[in-house]
């Protein structure tokens, strides 16, 4: 159709903007301090503090923001994959087009989609090969230092630390304090463990804490904690009280513990055994060591009444004498030689003596030199020419 021929429309026509603005007031109108459940993902926050993240569920995302000033309120942490129920108000952005929720409002999602969640990440995980037995670690059988990763507060602190001064006193227990439960636990958490992972200066990290809620334990099902035990450089012990059977982290960890306390039991001996096994030992060497010593002192005896050890024995005796002749001739000829070179020696020194050049000096007679040569005859001495006297106790020039 020609524009010639195009029908005008009859009623007025927004331009975006207009439209915008009608979405704008439209939806922040209608959708003030609601609530939304979802997953986060591609959480980012910025220079200046803010949280940027989507809330996502299998079908559909939404953009969120959390401003700096309501973050420090909330004192939040948010990784990737925690499931949380987040309050707050729907605002469009006119120059880029969408709608985004500034939250006010965040809280662990409700116990039925939590088991949701736990069934969905254990299957995941489960796939990749992260539960696999192949991966994990050895425990050490005698931990010198022993990595902790729980809250500084809690009663899981207390227990494995009276545990270990019963049980092992000799591990040294190093601390590193993190939240427990609420959204702030799981980053937490993955901090301590990859600071120990990243350290290595520990034989063996715990994890965990007490019982609770599925709620209050969540933080030890989150994905980003499963990938940091199975990532850490050293072994890992779970020791979560739950209410459900396992934890993501126990199925992760090198090894399962039920409740703090147990993790202690699992990785460490205890010293008393250890004691025990020692003392035994110690009997045991002491019994075998008197029986070998017994055994042999009777060979010994046997041996010096045998016929055979006595002819060596006179073999012996023979080669004794014959050393001591040896000896007895050897030090005669070697006085001989000493008394015959020290007669040599003084014959030379009288020799030396008496070829001495000095010798008439020391007698007082004087040595002529003249241009540095002895000047033995007078038809060698040049008159006119500058000389030397040379008495034993030194030289005078002459002009």
């Amino acid at each position: 159709m020609s524009e010639d021929n195009q029908i005008p429309f009859l009623f007025d026509i927004p331009t975006v903007s207009e439209l915008t603005d009608k979405i704008k007031s439209l939806l922040e109108q209608n959708f003030v301090d609601i609530l939304v459940e979802g997953e986060t993902s591609n959480v980012k926050q910025s220079r200046n503090g803010h949280y940027y993240f989507t809330l996502k569920d299998a079908e559909a995302s939404l953009p969120c923001v959390i401003w700096r000033s309501m973050a420090q309120r909330l004192d939040i942490d948010l990784t990737d994959g925690q499931h949380i129920v987040v309050g707050g108000d729907l605002q469009v952005y006119p120059p880029h087009g969408r709608y985004q929720m500034i939250v006010s409002l965040v809280q662990q999602a409700g116990i039925g989609k939590l088991q949701q969640a736990f069934e969905k990440l254990k299957t995941k995980l489960k796939e990749e090969g992260l539960f696999d037995d192949v991966h994990k670690k050895p425990l050490p059988k005698f931990p010198q230092k022993i990595g902790l990763v729980t809250s500084a507060t809690s009663a899981a602190f207390q227990d494995i630390r009276s545990t270990l001064e019963k049980r092992w006193p000799l591990a040294q227990v190093k601390l590193y304090h993190a939240s427990v439960q609420g959204i702030n636990a799981a980053p937490e958490i993955v901090k301590g463990i990859e600071y120990f992972s990243r350290e290595q200066n520990v034989d063996v990290v715990f994890i965990g804490r007490g019982g609770g809620s599925l709620e209050d334990l969540w933080p030890f099902n989150e994905e980003a904690v499963a990938r940091a035990v199975f990532d850490c450089t050293v072994p890992v012990i779970s020791a979560v009280g739950h209410e459900v059977d396992f934890s993501i982290s126990d199925f992760v960890a090198d090894a399962r513990a039920a409740t703090p306390t147990h993790a202690a039991v699992v990785g460490t001996p205890d010293i008393n055994e250890i004691r025990f096994q020692v003392e035994d030992y110690t009997r045991k060497l002491e019994t075998h060591t008197s029986g070998a010593i017994e055994l042999y002192k009777d060979r010994v005896s046997n041996l010096a009444k045998s016929y055979a050890l006595q002819v060596v024995k006179q073999k012996m005796e023979s080669a004794r004498n014959n050393v001591r002749n040896l000896e007895q001739q050897m030090k005669h000829r070697t006085e001989s030689l000493i008394r015959n070179h020290k007669e040599q020696l003084t014959e030379l020194h009288h020799i030396l003596d008496k070829k001495n050049p000095n010798e008439p000096l020391e007698k007082g007679f004087v040595r002529l030199w003249q241009d540095g040569k002895w000047i033995r005859k007078s038809d060698q001495f040049a008159k006119q020419s500058a000389f030397e006297l040379e008495w034993e106790d030194g030289k005078v020039e002459m002009e």
